[in-house]
């Protein structure tokens, strides 16, 4: 004779657990589409900086004791007044969200893409925000005016004639933050040419 009762517990327990897997099938479905769907968020707000274009208009950067100091497209401002050292370069966001810098790092002479990048907490934090929308120009400043072996070192490296910028950024939430590198170089015409070097994504992990 057939136990019924058994027969019936397995039956219900063997819907459960066709339930279960059901369930976690779906779960792990919807995981992964909200995760397509942040992802894909994430990458429209993400901000790409390089150097600006040849044809680019100047930018001037008003420094708060009054200097000011104009930046080329594809190039970078450097004024020496009074021993005190001013330096604006000119950006352009490739990328397809804002931009926000929040600070940079100069050092003396170029690096190469090899070196690693100025630590986070070394870097010169921005008295301001500054923005610079997707497609367009906008420029990164820095000042050196207390007298230091910083400065200094900094001022012999504008009179050699080369020295590298670290900027530093991200998305307006304050995420997806980038560390770009860029050389400077000084031109036969006494002018400053700006080349982007190396680009490193602090937020997630590195392709590269």
């Amino acid at each position: 004779m057939a136990d019924w009762v058994t027969i019936s517990a397995l039956a219900t327990a063997g819907g459960t657990l066709a339930l279960a897997g059901a369930t976690y099938g779906a779960v792990r479905s919807g995981n992964r589409a909200a995760r397509a769907a942040e992802l894909s968020l994430l990458t429209q707000l993400r901000p790409l900086l390089i150097q600006s274009s040849p044809g680019d208009p100047p930018l001037r950067a008003g420094f708060g004791d009054g200097v000011g100091v104009t930046a080329p497209g594809e190039g970078a401002g450097v004024e020496v007044v009074d021993e005190r050292v001013y330096i604006a370069v000119s950006l352009r966001n490739v990328g397809p969200g804002i931009a926000v810098l929040h600070g940079g790092q100069v050092f003396p002479r170029r690096r190469n893409a090899r070196v690693e990048h100025t630590p986070l907490g070394e870097f010169r934090r921005l008295q301001r925000d500054i923005y610079i929308p997707p497609g367009k120009i906008g420029f990164w400043q820095i000042a050196f005016r207390d007298p230091s072996p910083e400065r200094d070192e900094i001022a012999r490296s504008i009179e050699d004639g080369s020295f590298g910028v670290d900027v530093l950024y991200g998305d307006y939430e304050g995420g997806q933050r980038v560390i770009s590198r860029f050389g400077v170089l000084r031109e036969s015409d006494d002018t400053w040419s700006l080349t982007a070097v190396r680009h490193w994504q602090v937020d997630r992990s590195d392709p590269r």
